[in-house]
Parts: structure tokens; sequence; C-alpha cells
């Protein structure tokens, strides 16, 4: 007799679904984590001990400050990506949080606020517990500055509940210069010098690495100095990494599927019971709250607060970056950021000196990055609207056919049947009769 054994059952469709998802984030999570340690002990061990002749080259075209401002704005791709990829809200004044968490960062880590002569120091750097104003940890204002921002974000939500699209957009643009012009022309305001103008804040205290340092032996303090900029880094890709983790912890969670309901089709998703108010609000705070944080390391990035800094390109740029790179897709936005980032900080210079040097000329091509951007932007339009590394959703519905298309077919198949109903079938002769 031979033993029945019972079929082993498959699991189904969506639980293989979701172990394939898994498994590919882990893969991408993994990778990302390999090369942030190699790009560390590379910059930090390898490179101050090479030739001139092969660090030269390195250091001008992936200096480490280059790499910093490129993982500042992987951080605020990503928050981006919360409210126009996974919530379908376009938001045209992202770099308004940018500013508002540099000038928090600004504020409660220099002397700005002199007036405090004995100062308020927390957790800061014992090179500054003399000085006056607001001293606290980077740490803290970390928090700080994400907090603000949320509460921004949400104050920004409330007036554009019951907007769409164009109106929208219009709506985020104002906010977006609002703030920018606050902080350039806050010097004079009512007689009191609230910003600086366009002088800004600066300097702003290092980072104080405190017990980190006597454990994974890091320096005490980490600020502009060459041989900080490698632990700046570390730092860096840590926020950048929270960030990713939240992002796709709520992509696969119940609020996420909320946004994504009402990126689709925002009243289907009402009428299935979706919060759109929570949901709208809970989209711009997220948001927000990763635009602080990049504001913060972005004023420890450059030393201060400069209201030139943000201005109403930075959010068109920050925009291309999740359009290009793939909108709700994470892994595709970082790559679109990174990409982006390095060619306007470094890429476009330094093809721009190679290019010269061959030819003898004189050409300014930096100068035309919005040119080539703006091109790099109408090709992707016209041959690969759904990004780099697209998410799959967004990649089906942007490769099916449009509603006209298929209304011409379906038109097209129903007049061919009709021509073929109407059509007499051919009779077939009568055969003759005999004569009797």
């Amino acid at each position: 007799m031979t033993a029945l054994t019972s079929p082993v059952a498959k699991p189904p469709r969506s639980a293989r679904t979701r172990q394939r998802r898994l498994s590919s984030q882990a893969v991408w999570s993994l990778s990302l984590v390999t090369l942030v340690i190699a790009a560390f002990i590379f910059y930090n061990q390898i490179l101050p001990n090479l030739a001139d002749s092969v660090a030269g080259p390195v250091s001008r075209w992936a200096p480490i400050t280059a790499i910093n401002e490129c993982l500042i704005y992987v951080i605020m791709a990503l928050g981006l990506n919360v409210v126009v990829g996974y919530a379908g809200l376009l938001d045209l004044g992202y770099v308004a949080f940018w500013a508002i968490g540099s000038y928090v960062g600004a504020y409660l880590m220099s002397d700005f606020i002199f007036q405090l002569k004995d100062g308020i120091h927390i957790g800061s750097s014992t090179t500054v517990r003399t000085l006056p104003g607001i001293h606290l940890s980077f740490w803290a204002v970390l928090a700080i500055g994400a907090a603000v921002c949320a509460l921004f974000g949400i104050l920004i939500g409330f007036p554009t509940l019951r907007l769409r699209g164009d109106y929208l957009a219009i709506v985020t643009l104002g906010f977006g210069e609002i703030i920018p012009q606050f902080f350039t022309n806050g010097d004079r305001i009512g007689g009191l010098n609230l910003t600086n103008g366009t002088r800004g804040i600066t300097p702003v205290d290092p980072i104080n690495t405190g017990y980190l340092s006597n454990i994974l032996g890091l320096p005490r303090t980490v600020g502009l100095s060459p041989a900080s900029l490698p632990y700046k880094f570390l730092f860096f890709s840590v926020l950048a990494a929270i960030c990713v983790f939240v992002s796709l912890r709520i992509r696969g969670g119940r609020l996420g599927r909320s946004w994504l309901a009402i990126r689709e089709d925002e009243l289907a998703a009402n009428m299935m019971g979706v919060p759109l108010v929570k949901a709208k609000l809970s989209a711009y705070a997220v948001g927000a709250i990763f635009g602080g944080l990049g504001g913060v390391a972005y004023a420890e990035h450059v030393g201060g607060a400069l209201a030139d800094s943000f201005k109403y390109s930075n959010s068109i740029f920050v925009l291309i970056m999740v359009v290009l790179g793939g909108m709700g897709n994470v892994w595709g936005v970082i790559t679109g950021a990174f990409v982006l980032a390095w060619i306007n900080n470094t890429g476009l210079q330094e093809f721009g000196n190679t290019f010269n040097g061959w030819f003898g000329t004189h050409v300014e091509i930096p100068s035309y990055n919005f040119l080539i951007f703006g091109t790099l932007l109408v090709l992707m339009m016209l041959f690969r609207r759904e990004g780099l590394l697209p998410e799959r959703r967004t990649q089906q519905i942007l490769r099916e056919p449009a509603r006209t298309e298929m209304e011409s077919v379906g038109s097209d198949v129903e007049a061919g049947q009709a021509s073929e109903g109407d059509e007499e079938p051919e009779q077939s002769p009568e055969p003759a009769r005999a004569a009797p």
C-alpha cells in the first residue's frame, strides 16, 4: 500500500506578494547599510592615506560635503514623497518646512538670543558653555524642529482640506513664498530683529556626541572641520535611515493605505469610510516632520540658517527628485534625490571644468542647470512617466490605456458587430426542378 499524502497548501497570493515585498525591501536596506559603512571607512580611513593623484579626483568629483548635502536632500525628498507620492496632495511650498527647521536649529543652537546673558545650556558641548543664548543638544533640537514643523504642517493643512489639484498647489505655493520672505525681512519687524535678515544666524553649535564618544570612540564634537565631516556623514545617514524606516512602515499600515485610497480616488475613499480630514492632516504633519529634520541637519551642515538658501526653486527641485525617482517608491525617491543633488552640487561643475579643459572654452555649465533639469524632466515625461524606479501600482496605472483610447477601441468593436448584423446572409440558389 502506498501512503496517501495530502498536497501542501500554497499560501494565498496576498501573502506571497507581501513576502516578496519584504524580501526586496530587505535587500535594498542591507545594500544601503553596507554602502554607508563602506563610504564611512573610505572617507575616514582610506582617502586621507591615498596619493594625491588618486585622492584629488575623488575629492573633486565626490567630496564628502556633497555627499552630506545629498543625504539632506534624500530626507527632504522622502518627506515630500509622503505628501505627493502617498497621499497625492500636490505641494509646491515644501521649502517652507526646510526653512522652519533650519531656523529652529539656529535659534536653539547659537547665541542669537544674546539677551540671555547666562545662557541656557542643555546637552551642549563644553566649548559653548560660557556663551549667551540658547544652546541645546543637537538631538533635542531635532525633536523640537520636527514638532514645530508638524504643527505648521497641520496649520497649512486645515485651509486646504476641501481643495484639490491646481487650487491646492496655489495655496501651498503661497505658504512656500510667505515663510522664506518672513525670514528674509524679519530683521525689522516692529523694531525687532527676529531673523537677522539676509545675514542669517551663524554660527551654530557643533554636534555634541556625549556618551557616544566613550562607547564608539567618536570625537567629542562634530563641527565644520574636515576631520568631522565623515562623522557628520554617519549622523546624516542615521537620520535618512530613520526616515526610510518610517516611510516603509507607514506605507504598509492602515494610515498608508488610507493615503493611497485618497490618491487614487478621494470620493470613493470617503464613501468607503476613510477619514479624509485625519488622513490629509497626518500626511501634511508627517511630511513636515521630515522637512524639519532635514532643516535642522542643513543648519548643522552649513553652519547656520541663511534666508537665501530657501527659494521657491528648491521646492521645485525636490519635487523633480520625487517625480524622476518614482513617486510612491521609497527606493526610487532616494535614487532620484541622490543623483540630482550630486549633479547640481558637484557633477555639473566638474563636468564643465573637464569640458573647458578639453576644448579650451569658458562655458559656465552650472548656470544652465535649470535648462538641463527641465530638458531631463520633459524627456522623462515623454518616455518614462513613472520615473526611474516606479511603484508597481503607479506603473500599472500609467501604462494602461487612457479612457479615450479604450472608448475608441470599444466603439470600433461595436461598429464592427453592428455592420456584421446588418448584412443579410447570402441565400444559396434553389436547385432547378426536373420537368415532369
